[in-house]
């Protein structure tokens, strides 16, 4: 495979003379020594990216490539006995590649612990160096290239490497440096960035987005490092490294549900090959590998090599190259003459010795075969890059692929594409049997999860759930009280109190986090460690031994939280049931996940302990949700379950501060007789329907009039809960909060009055108070990162008002401040409600997804009209505001719009239209309607013109889709927003049967769904002799698909329009309007 002669060819099967082993791998060490260690630093060891000597750059990513068919060369030669000190030096030239990349990384350490605190991509590591110093080639405010695959990658091949038996890191300080690394990719799921080819979105104008192949790189990062010992066979206890399961779990499941998409605006993308198959491996779901690589062949494959993407114009001969960004609708030039690159049949030979697959490796041997370039000496060259020369432009567009190609500069004597020349050499070796695949990858990256060795036996390490036929989990349950614990053995309910369960000790989650702030810290290169993240359910559902001690976490939702849906039993029940759920489904650890359910006085106090018992029961019963349950004692399900030893906390870290460590466990709490506390709540709860009567009697309105002295005064005198709760609002927005009244500050007083409006069940109050003390609840933006990362977009704000769009991840802070001021001016209970919605709605994408397919833009406040008109027509005997709704009933009214079919179709075409559902293929369509219109066509006001968007986008692309939901969210009700649908759908089933006919002019979309009123109205005025009126009610409440019904009118007004004017129609074919 490394020259093209009669003797040597590497791609010809039987016509290739065998020569001896030791030949051939002599042949490939002048090859590794001609074309990649010539270019390598001698004394940083990194290789530079332009091997004429034209630029002193070396890439992060080409390095690691190169020093991953170095090593490849190594691991062949030590098959030889007598290797003449070649294993040693290829070995060595690896690792001081390695070596040089973390130099570099280590240098700008202050910037890995801004990012990690931030994920600011100004604070980002670069991805370019001086190849001889190490010194970064472009200032911070040039280098905000964000590309989380380039540490990821290298941190995949430090645990591939040192697997091996190669000795790369040194000291503690560069374990703690790997750890830090470990956090700075850990979020990658949620961090837009400019991807392989350093352009962001592939109009190359500067913006970042979410890339599939860069996630997937970082989560194959993460499995490798998980439980990894830096130090290898020679290791200590504090050379290993953690991984944070959620994270990976967050990650995995970002992956699975963009592939097989690259990003928003590349449909597929080359740079996927990397991943469904080596050097990543990550993707472990085979029928989804294959529906990636077959998207990627079937859009991109050309006859020398792969397109990057389409429309990619890097390098075209139409590309600007004085420009760094591209101008709007640019990306149009270069459809179909986009280069093609051959580097990706190489990837393809490679996934072919990985699978076995003997006729793709042949297959794509031949293809590459004529692209390979003879260079005597020095070896093959294989050529960056084809492109098509500036004569050819028209033809090749005209007839795709007839043209011949042009190679590029990079891929000639002087001037080697390393990355490409990398992947040869590793290819070479691979396929004439001198390297196995098992050598190439001895972490086994590329085997079937269930079939990967276990690297340690002490940390935990990742299995693939599709291994484990009927995933059960172990259940403990943990009984904060003596009493509570005899309440509950009366109903055959037997637990266990931290007391009992001694010496083990059960944390709450947020101890453990204490914990984790330890690792990775180091006072010499400014680190702090984990950030104060917190743990997740996967994170508490393993046991964990820390200094001697034997710990179990519960999960968060046990948590007592701030905010006021943790006081709402039903809504704790159905979390629980998530959870597990959620443990069942995603868990991937050796040993039985152990789930620690705390249960509290409060609970039994809840005046749901009906619905506790059966939950109970159902856990003794071995089966809940669909779950298989385990109950025993914790001593017990210590055997069976995935223990994480914390080493890092021994005793060796005491320099650090670790002495002053200081963890609460849970303890034991005493209990009196809850029956009596029942009777007592039970009582306190009679007087939730006398506070709503009580309110009648104030008068806010002329309370907001009166002095401050008269406000306090009423205040004081008021018993009523929400009477008390609209005057506080009053003292609020007039005083602020730190005004001082007789029992404390306004702020102060809200929050006790917000603790027992939840303790009485008055969620309207509840919802008001929260709202003016601004509080946020615990994983809003982990919810919204659930929704965004599904291909959707979110926005807040009151129906009828403002709104705001969240396309790209956004901290809690932002989300808060963003809910707030769309919220607060128009209705405060609003700005709770909607944060519950975005909880609710995350839970549920994560668990049935289905229930929002057809729905790209999840508009947060129309959903919830939604659901107050559904409280409006189920509610028939007695209006109910949604405000006064447990949160529990709130994510069951949701549940119930999400999947409620409605005869009446008013109500149907209102709930469509404001959970903004659209038809099956219906972005599609609309492009297919914009392709026949020139001029575009408006809506509400907003233009969608046929040019730059189709020069712009292409079919089925989601920046398309999004842009039709931008278009049809200017309509200001949903019931019309739903008739514009239908209108769409009627305007591209005519023009799919009449290919011959377009529309001339602007068509007003508006006009013609009022036109087809007026046909509506004509017909019922002759019908039932109805006088013609405005209100369209009758209109909406109108069946699509009968005789008369909109269907028929929107057809007709959409055939007139058609028919207007001069109609483009070729003059043999006669015009048929079906």
């Amino acid at each position: 495979m490394a020259r093209v002669t009669e003797q040597e060819s590497d791609f010809q099967g039987t016509n290739r003379q065998v020569h001896g082993t030791l030949e051939r791998l002599d042949h490939y060490y002048n090859v590794a020594k001609n074309q990649l260690l010539s270019n390598q630093s001698p004394t940083l060891g990194l290789f530079r990216l332009h091997t004429d000597g034209t630029s002193p750059v070396a890439k992060v990513r080409d390095n690691i490539y190169c020093a991953v068919a170095v090593w490849g060369l190594a691991l062949a030669y030590r098959r030889i006995d007598d290797d003449r000190g070649r294993t040693h030096e290829l070995e060595h030239c690896s690792v001081k590649c390695m070596r040089g990349i973390l130099y570099c990384y280590m240098r700008q350490a202050e910037k890995v612990e801004l990012f990690k605190q931030g994920q600011e991509a100004r604070h980002c590591l670069h991805s370019e160096f001086h190849w001889q110093t190490g010194d970064a080639v472009k200032t911070d405010n040039e280098a905000t290239l964000f590309q989380i695959d380039c540490p990821s990658l290298y941190l995949l091949y430090l645990a591939q490497m040192i697997t091996s038996g190669l000795q790369i890191i040194y000291t503690t300080d560069e374990v703690s440096f790997v750890q830090n690394l470990v956090y700075y990719i850990e979020r990658a799921y949620r961090l837009p960035d400019y991807g392989v080819w350093e352009r962001g979105s592939k109009y190359n104008n500067g913006n970042c987005e979410l890339h599939t192949s860069s996630i997937a790189m970082c989560k194959a990062a993460l499995e490798a490092m998980n439980g990894f010992n830096l130090f290898g066979k020679q290791g200590a206890s504090w050379s290993v490294i953690y991984v944070d399961i959620d994270a990976h779990n967050r990650n995995r499941v970002t992956v699975s549900t963009l592939l097989p998409r690259e990003s928003s605006s590349k449909n597929t993308d080359a740079a996927l090959l990397s991943v469904v198959s080596f050097p990543a491996f990550a993707v472990d779901d085979e029928a989804l590998r294959y529906k990636t690589q077959d998207k990627v062949i079937r859009k991109l494959q050309g006859k020398y090599g792969f397109k990057r993407f389409l429309r990619d114009g890097y390098s075209t001969v139409l590309e600007d190259k004085k420009r760094m960004y591209y101008k709007p609708a640019e990306i149009k030039l270069f459809d179909g003459i986009e280069c093609e690159w051959p580097m990706f049949y190489i990837y393809m030979i490679i996934d072919g010795v990985f699978r076995n697959k003997e006729d793709q490796v042949e297959e794509y041997c031949r293809l590459l075969q004529p692209l390979l370039q003879d260079r005597g000496e020095l070896g093959v060259v294989i050529p960056k890059y084809f492109f098509v020369a500036e004569e050819s432009v028209e033809a090749e567009r005209k007839a795709p692929g007839t043209q011949k190609r042009v190679a590029s500069d990079e891929g000639n004597n002087t001037k080697l594409f390393l990355w490409g020349q990398s992947l040869y050499l590793i290819a070479c070796l691979l396929v004439e049997g001198l390297l196995s695949t098992k050598e190439l990858d001895p972490i086994g990256k590329s085997l079937p999860p269930g079939e990967r060795s276990n690297v340690n036996t002490r940390y935990s390490s990742f299995r693939s759930q599709s291994f484990v036929s009927d995933q059960s989990i172990q259940m403990v349950l943990i009984a904060e009280s003596t009493s509570l614990q005899s309440t509950l053995a009366m109903y055959g309910i037997q637990t266990q109190t931290p007391q009992q369960v001694e010496p083990i000790q059960i944390w709450p989650p947020g101890e453990l986090v204490k914990v984790y702030e330890y690792l990775g810290v180091n006072k010499k290169l400014g680190l702090t460690g984990r950030p104060p993240r917190p743990v997740g359910s996967l994170g508490t559902s393993k046991i964990y031994r820390i200094l001697g001690r034997t710990v179990l976490c519960y999960p968060l939702v046990f948590n007592l939280s701030d905010f006021y849906m943790s006081q709402d039993m039903s809504l704790l029940i159905d979390d629980i049931k998530d959870n597990l759920q959620f443990v069942s489904t995603r868990w991937e650890l050796s040993g039985r996940p152990t789930f620690c359910v705390l249960l509290r006085d409060e609970n039994i106090r809840s005046g749901h302990m009906s619905e506790l018992l059966d939950m109970l029961a159902a856990f003794k019963r071995g089966e809940y949700a669909g779950v298989k349950i385990r109950l025993g004692n914790l001593q017990t399900l210590m055997s069976t379950a995935c223990v994480e030893h914390l080493d890092f906390m021994l005793s060796e870290y005491i320099d650090i501060g670790l002495s002053s460590l200081e963890v609460k466990p849970l303890e034991e709490r005493e209990g009196s007789n809850i029956f009596d506390r029942q009777m007592s709540r039970a009582h306190a709860n009679g007087s939730v329907h006398h506070e709503e009567e009580d309110v009648s009697k104030l008068s806010i309105e002329d309370v907001s009039n009166c002095p401050t002295w008269e406000v306090i005064q009423r205040l004081q005198s008021c018993d009523s809960l929400k009477g008390q709760s609209l005057l506080l609002r009053v003292l609020l927005k007039r005083e602020g909060p730190n005004f001082i009244t007789d029992e404390g500050t306004i702020v102060d007083r809200l929050e006790r009055l917000c603790r027992k409006a939840g303790d009485m069940k008055y969620w309207s109050v509840v919802r008001l108070t929260a709202s003016l003390c601004g509080k946020l609840v615990d994983s809003l933006a982990p919810s919204i990162t659930n929704v965004l990362v599904r291909g959707k977009q979110v926005t807040l704000g009151v129906f009828g008002h403002e709104e705001e769009v969240i396309s790209n991840p956004l901290s809690p802070g932002e989300i808060k401040n963003i809910v707030y001021s769309k919220c607060m001016p128009h209705d405060e209970r609003e700005a709770v409600l909607q944060q519950e919605m975005i909880i609710y709605i995350g839970n549920i994408i994560s668990t049935t997804s289905e229930l929002f397919d057809g729905i790209l833009k999840i508009r947060v406040g129309w959903i919830i009209q939604a659901m107050k008109s559904e409280l409006k027509v189920s509610s028939k005997d007695k209006e109910q505001d949604i405000h006064s709704l447990s949160p529990s009933a709130i994510k069951q009214l949701l549940l119930t719009v999400l999947t409620q079919k409605r005869e009446d179709w008013l109500h149907q075409r209102q709930l469509d239209g404001a959970l903004n559902r659209t038809p099956k293929e219906f972005y599609d369509k609309v492009w297919q309607i914009l392709e026949r219109t020139p001029a575009g066509f408006t809506v509400s006001g907003f233009h969608l013109p046929q040019q730059p968007t189709l020069s712009d986008m292409t079919l089925s692309e989601m920046n398309f889709a999004l842009l039709v939901e931008r278009m049809l969210g200017r309509i200001p009700q949903p019931e019309y927003r739903q008739i514009m649908v239908e209108m769409l759908m009627v305007l591209s089933t005519i023009l799919h049967r009449n290919p011959e006919l377009e529309f001339q002019g602007c068509v007003d979309l508006d006009k013609l769904v009022q036109e087809a009123f007026q046909y509506f109205q004509h017909d019922q005025s002759q019908m039932d002799g109805q006088e013609k009126q405005d209100d369209m009610k009758d209109f909406f409440n109108t069946p699509a698909g009968l005789q008369h019904g909109t269907t028929t009118y929107l057809a007709k007004a959409a055939v007139n329009r058609l028919l207007q004017g001069n109609v483009n129609s070729a003059e043999d074919e006669p015009c048929i309007v079906s």
